[in-house]
């Protein structure tokens, strides 16, 4: 029996042209390149210019993910942008993007789960194509966490970076089985009694500032290697497919050593999960499609290939993703 798949059919990225390394962060907090490196795995970030909104990211990488797809703006009936760091209160920044490359009038929204939001807004363009409520959808994670560092923390400041990633998804008919092109299976999971562990201290109904990003690290850590190994089992059963059947892992670039956390814990083949940590750091909702572009263009990840996401974040969020490109 033929079905409709939401299926990915172009992916793009932009990272900005500033390069902060962990010596340079050396030069005005207490750390230093080795600290950074042994906890994380990070050596550098990407850091947006200060007249460099997140709407110019995310435009960036949707321009290359239509070229990709080999579409235009003009095709473009809906976008949803992941961020936690939009250029203002409202309007979406979604609208924002819509306006800079000049697509037609269509459904334009932000998505905010915060480093799983690429996750969430992935399952949500899933819901309106595969119904054919889109012909043509943009989701896009574009963030510039930089904002939001209290640069005298150093348990937080060197984590993060910014970026954008972002991937078109159209319709294709399959047959409803896991040989099929597209997005296969998802597992979403919030637990908001844990808001506490990873939140940002500020907001227009509370302080009426943006606020810093506040962490307590060590528990996060504990958290997110249970809860992701969790989220993917979940995701892999709704796909009808065992761990053994993924060809590339692609997880949220937060911390090394959480993705090697989750990997001993599900028996990944470490030759099959893409890292861009080192490069990148964490650029929460942009994490994970910046990974999937950089595999993809070096020949990593080919079509036809079965792919699995992952993130989590603050909320706490999180949730994963099986798909076939």
């Amino acid at each position: 029996m033929s079905v409709v798949r939401s299926a990915i059919t172009g992916v793009g990225s932009y990272l900005p042209e500033k390069i902060v390394t962990n010596d340079d962060l050396a030069k005005f907090v207490d750390t230093s390149d080795e600290w950074i490196v042994e906890r994380t795995g990070i050596r550098q970030r990407h850091q947006a210019a200060d007249d460099q909104p997140t709407s110019d990211l995310a435009v960036e990488a949707a321009l290359k993910a239509l070229a990709d797809a080999g579409r235009s703006a003009s095709d473009v009936d809906m976008i949803i942008v992941a961020t936690t760091t939009p250029d203002s209160t409202f309007p979406a920044t979604a609208a924002i993007v819509q306006a800079k490359i000049g697509a037609p009038v269509g459904i334009v929204f932000d998505v905010q789960a915060v480093c799983s939001g690429f996750v969430y807004a992935l399952s949500v363009a899933d819901g309106f194509v595969a119904r054919g409520l889109s012909k043509c959808a943009l989701v896009i994670g574009a963030e510039e966490m930089t904002r939001l560092m209290d640069w005298q923390d150093r348990t937080t400041c060197v984590l993060f970076g910014d970026g954008a990633g972002a991937v078109v998804v159209e319709p294709r008919e399959g047959q409803g089985t896991k040989a099929d092109q597209g997005l296969l299976g998802f597992a979403l999971r919030a637990d908001g009694s844990k808001k506490d562990l990873l939140y940002v201290d500020g907001g227009p109904a509370t302080t009426g500032t943006v606020g810093h990003l506040r962490m307590l690290g060590n528990q996060v850590f504990r958290h997110a290697v249970v809860n992701i190994a969790e989220a993917i089992t979940l995701a892999c059963e709704a796909a009808g497919l065992e761990i053994a059947e993924v060809d590339w892992f692609v997880p949220h670039q937060a911390n090394q050593r959480i993705i090697k956390g989750v990997g001993d814990r599900l028996g990944l083949d470490e030759d099959k999960v893409v890292l861009t940590v080192a490069q990148h750091a964490n650029t929460s909702a942009a994490s994970i499609p910046l990974a999937l572009d950089a595999a993809i263009r070096d020949g990593r990840i080919k079509r036809g290939e079965v792919v699995l996401l992952e993130a989590m974040g603050g909320g706490l969020t999180w949730g994963a993703c099986a798909f076939r490109l």
